[in-house]
């Protein structure tokens, strides 16, 4: 069942589970994208879903989606521009970085044949250049894990993941990426997102926190995340 955060004509706002794909699958199974076409057909409306940007399977939270082709056309081409299309995520690493606020900058490869992404030290063909800035919101002393809050100014492949592990902080429940825990799910949330409605222009701001039952966030005060 979807958890719809707003809805209008143009747009649906959700917030995606983890275990779910955000795209549509060749593979027939329920993704974001049946759930929402299944929404429209009971409410009479052509189904249309424009994917504006993506989440892996493993990862959570707040998303939105088009319902219209001009919506989608209007949307996608403000996700490039980090003052009108603002994502935000929580992520719980392992460690804790040196300064309470910092900002990363790399240049990431995206090999397709392993899936995975890497930093690099030179441009070449299929690099590109990666940038988010990071606070720190609580330390778990016991587990020597961090909670940060983190603003995306691009959105490669696995960003979030592999800019932390390249600086030996790993996502709690990160395997892919050097984690070496037991935490059944990635500590990566979609917290917030932030964009000018297709139609009318006005800004929108949508957040959700973090699934309390979902380790590793069950660690911290969700009350702290809210106060944040």
């Amino acid at each position: 069942m979807l958890d719809i955060l707003y809805e209008d004509k143009e747009i649906t706002v959700c917030k995606k589970p983890v275990g779910i794909l955000s795209q549509a699958s060749e593979e027939n199974e329920e993704t974001m994208c049946t759930l929402i076409e299944a929404r429209m057909r009971e409410q009479n409306i052509a189904p249309y879903v424009g994917v504006i940007h993506r989440l892996d399977r493993n990862v959570g939270g707040v998303m939105v989606y088009a319902k219209t082709k001009n919506a989608a056309a209007k949307l996608s081409a403000q996700v490039s521009d980090k003052d009108k299309f603002t994502k935000q995520y929580f992520a719980a690493i392992h460690g804790r970085p040196e300064t309470s606020t910092g900002e990363m900058q790399d240049l990431l490869f995206k090999d397709t044949h392993l899936g995975k992404s890497f930093v690099v030290d030179k441009m070449r063909k299929g690099v590109k250049d990666a940038s988010l800035e990071y606070e720190l919101l609580s330390y778990n002393e016991e587990l020597d894990i961090s909670l940060v809050k983190i603003l995306l100014h691009t959105g490669r492949t696995h960003q979030i993941r592999v800019q932390f592990s390249s600086r030996k902080m790993p996502l709690c429940g990160d395997k892919k990426y050097g984690a070496r825990d037991s935490f059944k799910n990635i500590g990566l949330w979609s917290y917030s997102i932030s964009f000018l409605h297709p139609q009318s222009g006005k800004r929108m701001t949508f957040a959700a926190m973090p699934q309390e039952s979902l380790s590793p966030w069950d660690y911290f005060d969700i009350s702290e995340l809210t106060e944040k």
